[in-house]
């Protein structure tokens, strides 16, 4: 009669709360629910209240008061993840109706009937509460008690689904290694194919809310890879809609695994089949892995031939997939694209501007996989064809470009897109400084033809500037560096024409520097190409110089901009060789008569400024012992150096600006320099002496690494003294130098002062007698006795 008693009881529970539960009572409801789990286990009986009471968790929550929301919080967050707990209950009828439950919580429908002074809770409030209980975790963990039952998994799954929408849900999925524990389910036995779709959108969801780091490094194992790899292959063969976009789902997955090295891609031989897939139209060769496999020029297929290539492109990254990659002929298949668009050879049922879009995406892949399989693109001639298609690039073919895609911006209307590609192709095997690439672009007259290219987009960029053409000048003028450095004949070549096109760059207004669009970039690059194909030819080198080039270079250094001193500076030291450079250096003058010298001792001064040197008020040296040396210098301990590295003094010399001005100034000379300064002076004693202080520098690290390790015998410490000492006096004798030029130049002013004064003196005499003479002859006019008196002492004079 108990038992009886206990059931009628229940059904009256559930009768009174059938339109829902009151957050007071949620608690009290908990506890009943978990006698009756535990009663269900022995009784079947109490299976049936089970499921109803369960079912009033999925119906709205009630409130009598706005603050019971929060009042009750803690109690109804515990009594939801309750839920996840009775999913240990062994009745599939309790498991099914807990997940519909939850699945209530994102469609709730509010009851026919309301408890009288009650109102339904927010409908946000249950899946609020479920995050803070942490039902998503209980619920992943109970994935091993219906891993054998089929419709029990799958409403578990829709529960996850609903649940995986939320940040919170997705970070306690994912702490119960819900990616890992999906995958392996993922090619479980399921005719409808709910098992896959409703996984992999679970895996989608952790991908996108929880840390995608964590989720990879969960499905990293051979296990999770060699699952995806079975159920990518059983969706691939399938023909419906569904199953296309399921394929890309999971190739969007995939990616994100390749991407992580430590994944065993090429392992599983999945990497293979995408491969495969990828080049499937292009390479016409049987494959095993392909079989039955058609394209069928839907969105779902091209959106996968896209991600395909995106996946390649990742895999060549991996230096272990660069055979997989040769092996089945990637080279080729991309080189396909490589072609006039008009042809579009293949692919007659692509859209224009499909095919457009996946001949920019293949390209892009060419310039990471080239280099790669450098002997692969040599021998399919690919560099013949780039140009080749470079060619088309800038004929008059009525083409327009549609510009939808990532890879067109710039290029709707135009075949930008395309140049910036393909020029991205040959900077990247050019880039490997191979002689091999080199040669083989050179034989086919790439040089001119790289000229005519600049000069097509320097014109372009005359009529409207954009990101797009300064990065195809930039690219072509990189291109040049490293085809005509250290070959005389190749920078001959060049200057034929490239002079001419090159100087333009260096006229660029300065203001364009710092607009964002790349100005810089280019004027850097265009200092490289200078640097790479003009200097070490003396005919290049006599045209730049005939053309003004290096009053050109020295306007822009006056400019003092700190990412170009360097460069230009370099570049003028290197032509400092040729006699007509420091001709044109001394006739140079800048913005109020500045002359070179003056120029340089200024970017003297700012940079030991930079490097923190200690100077006075006047410029002078402070510490004679060390004159030279940098505040970073100062705060390195004593770190004792084999032979074969550079010490910091050393390393100093090549990372600075000071050594290049010092060897302009051994050209220039360090006499009847016009436009100076007895600042300037100051300062052109110092540089004079720049050699000899930093001999003494290197002295005096290898006197504190000698005394670190050891002490030396009495000679070599004596010598050791005497070289420190004459470091010393030199700078000492420089400071003197110095005190005379100030003293020398303070004694001139004072000369000049009195001068001046002289002049004001001379002048209020001047001023003076004239005043006097004026009085005479005012008085001589006005008064009549005055003037009888002046004109007796005329008469007898």
């Amino acid at each position: 009669d108990l038992e009886k008693e206990q059931l009628k009881t229940l059904k009256n529970v559930v009768k009174h709360f059938e339109n829902g539960l009151p957050l007071k009572n949620v608690a009290q409801i908990t506890e009943i629910l978990k006698l009756c789990a535990e009663k269900t286990s022995e009784q079947e009986a109490y299976t049936e209240p089970l499921c109803e009471l369960i079912k009033l968790f999925g119906l709205p929550f009630q409130k009598n008061k706005s603050s019971d929301e929060v009042n009750y919080s803690v109690e109804v967050s515990q009594s939801i993840a309750q839920l996840g707990y009775l999913m240990r209950v062994p009745s599939s009828q309790v498991k099914i109706q807990i997940c519909k439950s939850i699945v209530s919580f994102y469609d709730m429908e509010l009851p026919g009937k309301l408890l009288s002074g009650y109102q339904p809770t927010s409908a946000n409030y249950k899946i609020h509460m479920a995050e803070v209980g942490g039902l998503a975790e209980a619920l992943v963990l109970s994935l091993t008690l219906v891993e054998n039952q089929l419709t029990e998994m799958l409403w578990v799954l829709k529960a996850l689904q609903h649940l995986s929408t939320s940040g919170i849900c997705c970070g306690q999925m994912v702490k119960a290694q819900a990616a890992s524990r999906l995958c392996l389910y993922l090619n479980g036995a399921d005719p409808s194919g709910q098992l896959v779709l409703r996984s992999t959108d679970i895996l989608w969801n952790l991908l996108e809310n929880a840390s995608k780091e964590e989720v990879v490094n969960q499905l990293r194992s051979l296990e999770c890879v060699h699952t995806l790899k079975e159920v990518f292959v059983e969706v691939t063969c399938g023909f419906r809609h569904c199953d296309h976009q399921l394929r890309n789902d999971l190739l969007v997955i995939a990616t994100l695994l390749a991407e992580n090295p430590a994944v065993p891609m090429i392992e599983t031989g999945f990497a293979k089949l995408l491969i495969v897939l990828a080049t499937f139209t292009e390479v016409k060769l049987p494959n095993p892995l392909v079989k039955g496999f058609k394209i069928t020029y839907s969105y779902e297929d091209f959106e996968m031939k896209k991600l395909l290539f995106n996946i390649i492109g990742i895999l060549s990254k991996d230096p272990s997939a660069a055979q997989l990659l040769s092996e089945n002929h990637v080279i080729p298949a991309l080189l396909y694209y490589v072609k006039l668009n008009h042809q579009r050879p293949g692919f007659p049922d692509w859209s224009a501007a499909q095919y457009e879009e996946l001949q920019l995406h293949a390209i892009a892949v060419l310039v990471s996989v080239a280099p790669v399989l450098v002997d692969k693109y040599l021998s399919c001639q690919a560099n013949t064809l780039v140009l080749v298609f470079l060619e088309w690039c800038t004929g008059q073919d009525a083409f327009f470009g549609r510009g939808h895609s990532f890879h067109g911006t710039g290029g709707r209307g135009n075949k930008l897109a395309q140049m910036r590609y393909s020029l991205r192709v040959l900077r990247s095997v050019v880039a490997l400084y191979d002689d091999a690439v080199s040669i083989n672009l050179c034989d086919q007259g790439a040089i001119i033809h790289l000229l005519d290219i600049l000069q097509y987009a320097a014109d372009k960029s005359k009529e409207k500037e954009s990101t797009v053409l300064l990065e195809i000048q930039a690219d072509i003028l990189f291109i040049l560096s490293v085809l005509c450095e250290n070959d005389v004949h190749r920078k001959e070549i060049f200057s034929c024409e490239g002079i001419d096109i090159l100087i333009p760059f260096f006229k660029m207004d300065p203001r364009k520097l710092c607009s964002g669009l790349g100005h810089n970039c280019l004027l850097l690059s265009a200092l490289d190409c200078l640097w790479s194909c003009v200097i070490g030819c003396y005919i290049a080198e006599n045209s730049f110089i005939e053309k003004q080039g290096i009053f050109l270079l020295l306007d822009l250094l006056a400019l003092q901009e700190k990412n170009l001193c360097n460069i230009i500076l370099g570049i003028l030291v290197e032509f400092s060789d040729n006699p007509k450079t420091t001709l044109h250096m001394r006739i140079w003058r800048g913005k109020r008569d500045q002359t070179a010298a003056n120029l340089l001792i200024q970017l003297w001064r700012q940079e030991e400024l930079d490097l923190g040197v200690k100077r006075d008020q006047y410029g002078k040296i402070v510490d004679t012992k060390r004159p030279i040396t940098t505040s970073f210098q100062k705060q390195q301990k004593v770190v004792p150096l084999p032979a074969s590295c550079p010490s910091f003094a050393i390393m100093e010399v090549s990372e600075s600006m000071r050594a290049k001005v010092y060897s302009l100034f051994c050209k220039l000379g360090f006499e009847n320099l016009p436009g100076l300064s007895a600042k300037d002076f100051v300062t052109l004693a110092i540089i004079q002496r720049y050699i000899d202080f930093k001999i003494g520098e290197v002295w005096s690290e290898i006197c504190a690494e000698i005394k670190e390790e050891f002490r030396p015998v009495t000679p070599d410490e004596t010598t050791l003294k005497l070289t420190s000492e004459l470091s010393k006096n030199i700078g000492k004798t420089v400071l003197d130098l110095q005190t005379e030029v100030l003293e020398r130049q303070h004694h001139h002013e004072i000369q000049q002062e009195k001068e001046i004064y002289k002049e004001i003196q001379a002048s209020q005499t001047q001023r003076e007698l004239i005043n006097k003479s004026w009085e005479n002859f005012l008085t001589r006019t006005s008064n009549y006795e005055e003037l009888k008196v002046r004109n007796l002492i005329e008469k007898k004079i």
